[in-house]
């Protein structure tokens, strides 16, 4: 007789913690005693030793516990679900159970399981081709509150009324001015009634709806310009400009004919002064992405046109602080009628362009004074004023060592030097502006202009190019950067941005399994990255129609935003503390990576989110990663703002204490204004 192995096979704890005995239910009436019983037989079983040519016993004992499972799970289904049949409190029957587990197909939605629940994101849009009907908000505690209609485009650090407290010299009044703690408000900021999704790109660049941006004064104003018209339910943008009535594409074409536009060598630019951005608009079918800014004045909207055509664009202007941006960070920057005062203040805002400007970097002027000689009494000013002006642009130019390279019909293009190497020697002849000393010439949150020059990284050559040369476009984008490469950027090396490069590659088709919408093209336009760090997340959507703003916060260790725009990026600086300087309704999609933990006990989180709610549009789409623990108390939070949310674990598995937050916020409008008060309160 062969040995005979004795063992005890292992089975499954059955907890009864929780006692459902005195729930009047049928169902559990009809189980309990089924299921004790069971539980005993199997016991006993499972205490007695079981030899390998008994398996008669062993069968019935996983039959048994096959058993038992299926009618605990459909016990705790029926509990936990809440099935009762039909809906009218009588017992519950098989097909109600069966109802319960059944599955949900939504067409068109991105269905993921946690680890928790299953839920359904509709990421679609819904929006898009005729006049939306107002619908009334749910009860009025579940969220937080609407903000009047009056603050449809609110924007809290340029408010138009705060503004008139501070100095009016320089415009420093235009400039951020934020709302103290007590100032705050802690509302839902309301899109206008009609509001609906925007046109397609490209479809946006040319059109855009009146419902969301309600201005027609820029029609009137700039009428012969060729700037924007009224078409019926719509705006049409030309592409027209001040100094480019025949249009954008045309006038950028007159600057390709004097520099190369198209070789990959320029790829970053700013536009000053920057209308509806028609500029921007047009350079990105050159592969040349540009910040427009323009400050929140008299032109009522400007920037909120060019944000609504898909064009990258903030609220912004020369002043007193630097603009927020890095030193050396545009191939490009340009002028087109801008009015700022080139030659005034000691040429101050010129040597603000010189420090964002690249080494081999090009600043373009059209308009007054250039060409003066034949514009002179359309511009209603003198002949010796213009005359003077020029001058004193030339004067300023030629001190910060740059050269003109051409001046012709109603364009001129000055470029700044390699190095500064020549440039050091003639302080002699130039005794002003002296080189800037201590400044990190990369500070430039609240940082105070100085009219000094930017000093450029030193070299050892005449022919090197100061900070390093960068790859072309579109080479230059997985480059290396020269800044990681010199190892001016304490803690990153070639191998972490080259890892870093793949991670979000990765990370980004993850992304496009929960949510399916990023694979439809044209579903989103304007993307914020809220925490960018190297902009792997940009880098990773660079072939998909979009644009992705990088903001890195103020409060980071490691200043990465010169990286950034050395891959032909562009981002800004941002405290999230504070409101971003944009419009309402500015991105289709949000993305920030652990930018809560980073911001725990520095602000409030309810804060941060409001904030996010207001930049959003309509229907468009969140996602956060962070501890699981923070997106549970984000998630608490979102529920109030009517956003569809849900908690998915980590591309790499469940066992990841980072989880991701996907939501979509819900649509919602102002109500229609009433013929007598049009300012009247919003609802959902």
């Amino acid at each position: 007789m062969p040995d005979q192995k004795l063992y005890k096979p292992t089975l499954p704890q059955i907890p009864l913690a929780t006692d459902y005995s005195n729930q009047p239910h049928s169902l559990f009436n009809f189980f309990s005693p089924l299921l004790l019983q069971l539980q005993t037989e199997v016991a006993m079983a499972a205490s007695k030793p079981i030899y390998t040519h008994r398996k008669k016993p062993y069968l019935y004992s996983m039959a048994l516990i096959t058993l038992l499972c299926s009618l605990s799970y459909l016990l705790g289904v029926w509990l936990h679900g809440g099935v009762s049949g039909g809906g009218t409190g009588g017992p519950a029957t098989a097909n109600d159970l069966l109802e319960t587990i059944r599955c949900t197909h939504l067409k068109n939605a991105t269905t993921h399981v946690s680890a928790s629940a299953s839920t359904v994101l509709d990421f679609l849009s819904h929006h898009e081709a005729e006049d939306p009907a107002y619908t009334s908000p749910a009860e009025e505690g579940e969220y937080y509150p609407h903000c009047d209609a009056k603050y449809s485009e609110y924007t809290p650090c340029e408010d138009g009324k705060r503004s008139l407290r501070f100095n009016r010299e320089r415009l420093m009044y235009r400039e951020r001015h934020c709302p103290g703690k007590g100032e705050v408000m802690k509302c839902r900021v309301p899109a206008p009634y009609g509001y609906k999704s925007p046109f397609r790109w490209p479809a946006s660049r040319d059109w855009a709806w009146y419902a969301n941006v309600p201005h027609k004064e820029l029609t009137v104003e700039k009428a012969a310009q060729n700037w924007i018209k009224f078409e019926g339910d719509r705006f049409r943008f030309p592409g027209g400009g001040t100094m480019f009535p025949r249009g954008a594409d045309a006038y950028i074409d007159d600057i390709g004919k004097l520099i190369n536009l198209r070789d990959g060598s320029i790829r970053t630019a700013i536009d000053t002064g920057c209308g509806v951005a028609s500029l921007g608009a047009f350079l990105l079918s050159r592969n040349i992405l540009t910040v427009s800014f323009a400050p929140r004045d008299t032109h009522e909207a400007q920037v909120q046109f060019a944000l609504e055509r898909g064009v990258p664009a903030l609220i912004g202007l020369l002043a007193s602080n630097r603009l927020p941006y890095p030193s050396r960070a545009f191939d490009i920057a340009h002028c087109s009628r801008c009015l700022i005062p080139w030659g005034h203040y000691d040429g101050i805002y010129l040597m603000e362009v010189d420090r964002i400007l690249r080494p081999g970097g090009y600043w373009l002027l059209s308009g007054p004074p250039i060409n003066w000689k034949r514009h002179w009494k359309g511009w209603e000013r003198t002949q010796t004023d213009l005359k003077a002006e020029q001058s004193g642009i030339e004067t300023i130019a030629r001190s910060l060592c740059w050269k003109k390279l051409i001046e012709k019909d109603d364009i001129a293009i000055w470029q700044k030097p390699t190095n500064h190497i020549h440039c050091k020697m003639n302080r002699k002849v130039f005794k002003k502006p002296q080189f800037c000393q201590a400044q990190d010439p990369d500070m430039a949150w609240y940082t105070k202009m100085e009219t000094c020059l930017t000093p450029l990284p030193d070299v050892s050559e005449i022919k090197d190019m100061a900070g390093g040369q960068l790859a072309n476009w579109p080479e230059r984008l997985n480059a290396v950067p020269p800044r990681i490469t010199s190892g001016s950027v304490e803690g990153i090396t070639a191998e972490i941005f080259r890892e870093d490069t793949e991670l979000w590659k990765r990370r980004l088709a993850y992304y496009k399994v929960v949510n399916n919408q990023l694979e439809q093209r044209g579903r989103y336009r304007n993307l914020l990255d809220m925490n960018s760090y190297l902009g792997g997340f940009a880098a990773a959507l660079v072939d998909d129609p979009v644009w992705v703003m990088n903001a890195v916060p103020t409060e980071v260790k490691i200043n990465t935003l010169g990286v950034i725009y050395e891959r032909g990026l562009i981002g800004t600086y941002q405290n999230w503390c504070e409101a971003m300087s944009t419009y309402p309704r500015t991105y289709d999609l949000l993305h920030a990576d652990s930018l809560f933990s980073l911001y725990k006990d520095r602000c409030e989180m309810e804060d941060i989110l409001l904030e996010m709610d207001r930049i959003l549009r309509p229907e468009g789409s969140i996602i956060l990663r962070d501890d699981v623990d923070v997106l549970v108390k984000i998630k608490s939070i979102t529920d109030k703002l009517k956003w569809d949310s849900q908690i998915v674990d980590h591309e790499d598995g469940p066992l990841k204490r980072e989880k991701l937050l996907f939501a979509v916020k819900l649509y919602w409008t102002s109500p229609a204004p009433s013929p007598n008060q049009e300012g009247s309160i919003t609802a959902s």
